[in-house]
């Protein structure tokens, strides 16, 4: 019988991964930023004509400020990290095959896939 099972993926901070890391969360400011400014120029339409339209815009608004300031922080911490740190990036399931005298807690036991640069350099059990 096959059961399903979580598994933790990790990646290895190099120096390569590292400028990925930044370049993606640079990017992803760009794009909320772009949309914080489409929205207030939708805002600026509707600003006189209705009162609820322009409420939610700013709601939007402010929603996109909040997501800027958490990815600020991220980039902060990426260049603060020191390289070989461990960052977990998610989480993924797995099939795992039981038959008829396993030991469950071997099992069952967490496992995590550590990755150094695309390239899957351990795999662990604990």
């Amino acid at each position: 019988m096959d059961i399903l099972h979580q598994v933790t993926v990790k990646q290895i901070l190099t120096e390569t991964s590292k400028q990925a890391l930044i370049e993606q969360f640079t990017n992803k400011k760009k794009l909320l930023e772009q949309e914080c400014d489409q929205l207030y120029f939708q805002y600026k339409k509707v600003e006189k004509t209705s009162n609820q339209l322009a409420t939610q815009f700013l709601k939007e608004i402010e929603k996109r400020r909040e997501k800027i300031k958490l990815v600020e922080f991220q980039l902060q911490q990426v260049n603060t990290l020191p390289l070989g740190s461990e960052l977990k990036e998610k989480e993924v399931e797995a099939i795992i095959e039981v038959n008829v005298g396993d030991n469950w807690n071997e099992l069952m036991k967490e496992r995590t896939i550590v990755i150094k640069d695309g390239i899957v350099d351990q795999i662990r059990l604990r």
